[in-house]
């Protein structure tokens, strides 16, 4: 998986099932260079990356990808436009769905099954230990 620098963030809602975030796609982003020479387009790889990172980063895990489930890129994304990533969390399977989309109109969606290692608070991987010790303390309140 590439490691694309975040999107401007303009707005974060929580939501009752996840997460949505308002991004600005600066025209001067490196990943249209090239991509392509007509008309510059983000390419799916840096939305799925910014996805995961986003994701991952919210709901406690390293942003290691295990599987990717039903992809889709319907609209292009075009540099200078603004679009909203909604995210919601399925934490029994470790997976994250995701849909970028501005009103109606729908650019990429997808499913991140994540590897399930869960980050501590200073972002590196948890013990197996500490994790089951938390899973323990959640299930006794």
């Amino acid at each position: 998986m590439i490691k694309s620098n975040l999107p401007l963030i303009i707005n974060k809602t929580q939501l009752e099932d996840g997460v949505e975030w308002q991004l600005a796609i600066a025209v001067d982003l490196p990943y249209f260079e090239g991509h392509f020479p007509e008309q510059a387009v983000l390419p799916g790889v840096t939305q799925l990356d910014w996805a995961t990172q986003l994701g991952a980063q919210e709901f406690g895990y390293l942003p290691e990808v295990e599987t990717l489930e039903v992809l889709k890129f319907q609209q292009l994304m075009l540099p200078g436009t603004q679009v909203c990533l909604k995210i919601s969390h399925n934490a029994s399977k470790h997976k994250l769905t995701f849909a970028y989309y501005d009103k109606e109109k729908r650019f990429g969606s997808g499913r991140i099954q994540l590897k399930g290692d869960k980050r501590d608070a200073t972002g590196q991987r948890e013990s197996t230990a500490q994790s089951e010790s938390k899973q323990q303390d959640g299930a006794v309140s």
